[in-house]
């Protein structure tokens, strides 16, 4: 199975792809959109043109999203914002959406470019891709870890909406 792992962000959105048969993960840009703007259709709208370029050659691709909890592992208000976009994506796209939990992430991203001499502003660019793919670098090995079918789900996940009429929502193999 493909995965495109997102990392939202008030102002820009990381993307990474990877997939479970290879554990391969790629950084691959960040969206600098806010997704405030227009009511958070500019930001669906570029993400949607990003998800068909990057995955669109494969159907059954899903999409994984970090969920932004809080240390203590509850779900604050920003997590309740990002649920509501992801919701809209599922909608738009017809794919699966999963969530992974994306604590610290942004400081996993911030450690690999420590040393790399890049500037500031050249880390700016890509943290979130960074972020993006330890997301998803988490969410295979919790996959691996729990022996899980197709997309793990994070309590209160519900299945997404396809362009079928159907569901994501399976059974384990």
């Amino acid at each position: 199975m493909r995965y495109l792992a997102i990392d939202i962000g008030d102002k820009r959105t990381g993307l990474a792809i990877g997939d479970d048969q290879t554990r391969m993960v790629l950084p691959l840009h960040v969206l600098e959109v806010p997704t405030a703007e227009r009511g958070g259709e500019a930001w669906l709208e570029a993400l949607h043109r990003a998800i068909a370029d990057q995955v669109a050659p494969h159907a059954e691709a899903e999409l994984v999203i970090g969920l932004p909890l809080n240390m203590d592992g509850t779900e604050g208000p920003r997590a309740a914002i990002v649920r509501a976009l992801a919701a809209r994506l599922a909608e738009m796209t017809g794919r699966a959406v999963r969530f992974q939990d994306e604590r610290l992430t942004s400081a996993d991203a911030d450690w690999a470019m420590a040393r790399t001499g890049m500037t500031r502003g050249e880390k700016k660019k890509q943290r979130d891709a960074l972020a993006a793919a330890a997301i998803l670098r988490d969410f295979l090995a919790a996959r691996l870890d729990e022996g899980a079918g197709p997309g793990c789900q994070m309590p209160g996940d519900q299945a997404s909406p396809r362009a079928d009429g159907g569901t994501t929502d399976r059974e384990p193999e």
